[in-house]
């Protein structure tokens, strides 16, 4: 099918620009700096090792310095163990099998650890990600097929745009308390789909708590075990978190990236060290490892009788372990039958402990960041899916900008929202941001239909505050710089902290809050080198770090999904050719422009903004609500 060879063609152009990237960089890095970009754990200490499936050997290390540094080593990635000694030869591969805090579990390509280990100091590297590449490109291979086949295949002829969706007529009104119209309507229509449902929800408008309560009705209507999946661990532990507290057995697969003991509970690891045979286990896996450390204990040199009696105690460790992978399936297919509903990241649907297992219905949620091959992983194992999120807002990264012209940067949830407009719902009322901040979102990406709820529409951080304000530095000389790929504005910056001095004042004069209940801040630029200007900025105020993380500094992506109180956006670009780079990506300026409660703040350049209308129509809008300022009146009034 042309529709899946495209795909897979696209895939293959990403996983190579993705591998050339990772190559340079490891090439042209040393540790130190792999350490820095979270691609490296150094150093690091054994504290335990066992035997784990298969013979491989698992263990448990720890880093024992630089714990601050934010890393990507994530369950599921593969990575090498090394020695500084000789860092090219001396590494052994595996695959992460638990991460948390500083501690990992990297189960090897080994059953025994290499002498290197005992020399110099370790760590651990990541290494470039096939496995992910290769289920998905599993995905789409078996998706082809399974598109030929007129019953099983019909989900994937609906979602390629070959058939058109269905709905039961004969399904009761759905009414909850704790949801509005428009939401009940949602959960209604998931229940009435027999092959697809989506639900588009803009920034505060309650998706979760939406789709919360569309899995706990659709499990009182099928009476069968759900998945429930999302593209990152965030996303996957909130709904784990929320649909376990709605009383149903959830069940995570994967690794949290939340440690909360209550997330922990609901994996399968925290499961079946629960379970009563995880005893006997112990006690087999206690013997098998006594085997193999008799093995280890002879020499190198030795005769024919010494070999076999080695042999023979390798054969009986291995004879137990084979035992213990046994009991462990039993107590693992145990659980994971019980479970109600299944959690995990898309990729981790396709985890050894659940890769067998068929669903009736396939919930995505945060479907607009997800990639569509990789969309095809838990949507094989369907016959109905329902898909939530927000095509406006940020789409995946891909790293290949041939792969993202050619149409990989399209998300499954976007082509069907074109293509079946039938199966979709918008959620139409938001619970996060005055009506103000919210109505220029609204107009542009949401047809006018956001309606802000009471409790939000009119909420201010004091009486008579402004919650909207265009800051313009047209005419201030504030002019950008290039900081290698980055674009800087230094005086932007200082006018921003300079204006947030200012704020902080007047918030302290009135004395509205306390220490307790001061507003939350972000500070944010589409720009990485502004952010860390911004961040410089911030450590030289020492009157602001009483506030601590009530204030914070980052890119618009990493506030994706968050909102804070008062949103600061330095828009960094000012230059006499009107070039605004990708501050042309408008959907990355609606998730900055929705994350403010009470007040956004967003300081720029109209001259250069204005090259492009989305712009001009903002400026236009700020002017209509009386939010329009030149920054000359803060710098004659400073």
């Amino acid at each position: 099918m042309d529709y899946f060879k495209k795909l897979l063609d696209l895939l293959k152009t990403e996983r190579e620009e993705d591998r050339r990237q990772y190559i340079q960089l490891i090439e042209a890095t040393t540790i130190t700096d792999r350490r820095a970009s979270g691609l490296a754990w150094y150093p690091i200490a054994i504290r335990n090792t066992e035997m784990s499936r298969g013979d491989y050997l698992t263990v448990e290390v720890e880093r024992t310095t630089h714990q601050d540094i934010a890393h990507q080593l994530r369950f599921g990635a593969p990575a090498a163990l090394f020695s500084n000694y000789d860092p090219r030869k001396d590494r052994v591969e595996g695959t992460i099998s638990h991460q948390s805090g500083n501690k990992l579990r990297l189960t090897l390509r080994t059953d025994e650890l290499p002498d290197w280990t005992r020399d110099g100091k370790l760590g651990i590297d990541l290494l470039f990600d096939d496995t992910s590449y290769d289920e998905m490109q599993n995905a789409l291979k078996q998706a082809t097929a399974l598109a030929t086949k007129p019953e099983e295949g019909r989900l994937a002829q609906i979602l390629t745009g070959e058939k058109g969706p269905t709905f039961k007529s004969d399904i009761p009104a759905y009414a909850h308390p704790k949801l509005n119209p428009s939401q009940q309507s949602a959960v209604e229509k998931i229940l009435a789909a027999n092959e697809l449902a989506i639900v588009h929800g803009p920034p505060g408008t309650g998706k979760t708590t939406t789709l919360v309560q569309a899995i706990k009705a659709l499990h009182k209507q099928e009476h069968k075990q759900i998945l429930v999946i999302a593209p990152s661990n965030t996303a996957v532990d909130l709904l784990s978190e929320k649909l376990s507290d709605e009383g149903l057995n959830v069940l995570r697969v994967g690794n949290p990236a939340r440690v909360s003991e209550r997330l922990m509970a609901l994996t399968l690891d925290n499961r079946m060290a629960e379970h009563p045979r995880m005893k006997e286990i112990k006690t087999l896996k206690k013997q098998a490892n006594e085997f193999k450390n008799m093995a280890h204990k002879y020499k190198r040199s030795f005769g024919k009788a010494e070999r076999d009696q080695r042999k023979a105690l390798f054969d009986e460790a291995h004879k137990i372990m084979k035992e213990v992978d046994q009991l462990e399936r039993y107590i693992m297919d145990d659980l994971i039958a019980k479970a109600q509903v299944i959690t995990a990241t898309l990729v981790g649907s396709n985890h050894y402990t659940v890769r067998h297992l068929t669903y009736h219905t396939v919930v995505i949620d945060e479907a607009g960041q997800a990639l569509e091959p990789a969309c095809w992983i838990p949507i094989l194992k369907a016959q109905k899916l329902v898909m939530a999120g927000d095509h406006f807002q940020l789409s995946p990264t891909i790293k290949s900008v041939e792969a993202a012209k050619g149409g990989l940067s399209t998300t499954l949830l976007e082509k069907c929202v074109e293509e079946h407009p039938e199966a979709v719902i918008l959620l139409e009322e938001q619970y996060r941001m005055n009506e103000a901040i919210m109505g220029y979102s609204s107009r542009v990406f949401y047809q006018d239909k956001l309606q802000a709820h009471p409790s939000v529409a009119h909420h201010t951080l004091f009486p008579n505050d402004a919650p909207l304000a265009f800051i313009d530095t047209a005419g201030c000389g504030f002019d950008e710089q290039l900081d290698g790929t980055s674009s800087t504005n230094p005086e932007e910056a200082a006018f921003l902290f300079r204006h947030l001095h200012g704020l902080v004042g007047e918030l302290n004069s009135g004395k509205m809050y306390g220490a307790d209940n001061f507003p939350t801040f972000a500070i944010i630029s589409p720009y990485s080198k502004q952010v860390a200007i911004l961040k410089e900025q911030l450590k030289h105020a020492p009157d602001l770090h009483q506030y601590g993380d009530r204030i914070s500094v980052n890119t618009i992506d990493s506030f994706q999904g968050q909102e804070r109180d008062v949103v600061y956006i330095s828009m960094t670009r000012s230059n006499s050719e009107g070039e605004i780079g990708f501050l042309s990506d408008i959907r990355r300026m609606n998730v900055a422009m929705t994350r403010a409660k009470k007040k956004l703040v967003v300081i720029g350049d109209s001259a250069t903004l204005s090259s492009l209308p989305f712009y001009t129509d903002f400026i236009t809008y700020a002017e209509q609500h009386n939010a329009y300022h030149s920054a000359w009146e803060f710098i004659y009034n400073g």
